[in-house]
């Protein structure tokens, strides 16, 4: 059985799984910025972090500006940073997206984490400043990483399956519609080639007994299934028959092929699913490193 987890050090979670699951833990803090780090974990690199956003702090501190206030709203379905007072959702850090999350031994107040950006992909620390609760709040991220992960396995898999099998029924829908449109321009271009070999034949043919296949218009009636040996044109050429549908075989009652887990490639489905799942994959075999105890997570199954 994969585990989220294995821990070097324990820790006690403070809060109920549903509480992190259906609603959200809010902390209010000073938000000291943001600073782009070269790499996803280590002390050093949040400690570097740290020390430049202070600077920067305290630069803006004397010339007057105060640093903002922002409101934390944790939850299994990630970090969001608001304006206290409007509510306005200033950043949204997806949980596998944060690869390290610590609490500054030295001061107190300070905790910080690492969070890959959704649209750069670039690794973003974040600072902040919290009166007695960083500690807290650290934990609280990490408790809501490893709720987040097993909520991944029990049905993230599931869920995965349910949108491919969808996708492709999707997918089907759109390549037959296609099929149809392509089918339909044929047949009528078939029926206007034969318009025009019926009107330019020769005076002498027009007087010829008719043929009791033909209509009222003297044409020969179309059937996109019989082959038109019978209509040469002017210089004796046939025209070209109506290609035949190959046999499709192991299709259900939408026409789709059955959907199988187990033998399904890339190209089954479309590529945000794929990419989309890939990445939150990523982003939980990384694992999570809280106040410097490393998270090893569990190679994922193959399955999922």
């Amino acid at each position: 059985m994969n585990r989220a987890f294995s821990r070097k050090k324990d820790k006690t979670w403070m809060h109920t799984p549903e509480a992190l699951s259906k609603h959200y833990i809010p902390y209010n803090a000073k938000f000291l910025g943001s600073t782009e780090v070269e790499q996803p974990k280590g002390t050093e690199v949040v400690r570097d972090a740290v020390r430049k956003l202070k600077f920067a702090r305290h630069i803006k501190k004397s010339e007057g500006q105060k640093t903002p206030k922002v409101e934390l709203q944790i939850s299994i379905y990630g970090v969001k940073i608001l304006e206290p007072k409007t509510k306005e959702v200033q950043h949204n850090c997806q949980l596998h997206r944060i690869s390290f999350c610590a609490d500054d031994k030295t001061d107190k107040r300070i905790f910080t984490f690492i969070c890959k950006d959704s649209e750069s992909n670039k690794h973003l620390c974040y600072v902040f400043d919290s009166e007695k609760c960083a500690e807290e709040i650290t934990l609280t991220i990490g408790q809501a990483f490893d709720l987040a992960y097993r909520k991944f396995l029990e049905s993230g898999g599931k869920d995965v399956e349910t949108r491919k099998q969808i996708a492709g029924l999707q997918k089907r829908i759109q390549e037959l519609e296609t099929e149809n449109t392509e089918l339909r321009n044929k047949v009528q271009d078939l029926e206007n080639q034969l318009r025009i070999t019926q009107i330019s034949v020769s005076p002498a043919a027009s007087m010829a007994p008719k043929s009791p296949s033909t209509d009222i218009f003297d044409m020969v009636p179309f059937s996109p299934i019989t082959p038109q040996s019978s209509t040469p044109t002017r210089n004796g050429t046939q025209p070209p028959p109506v290609p035949s549908r190959s046999i499709e075989i192991k299709r259900d009652l939408f026409g789709a092929e059955p959907f199988d887990p187990f033998n399904c490639g890339a190209g089954d489905f479309p590529p945000d699913i794929q990419s989309k799942l890939d990445e939150m994959q990523e982003g939980f075999k990384m694992g999570l490193t809280l106040e410097g105890t490393v998270f090893c997570l569990d190679p994922l199954d193959s399955r999922c």
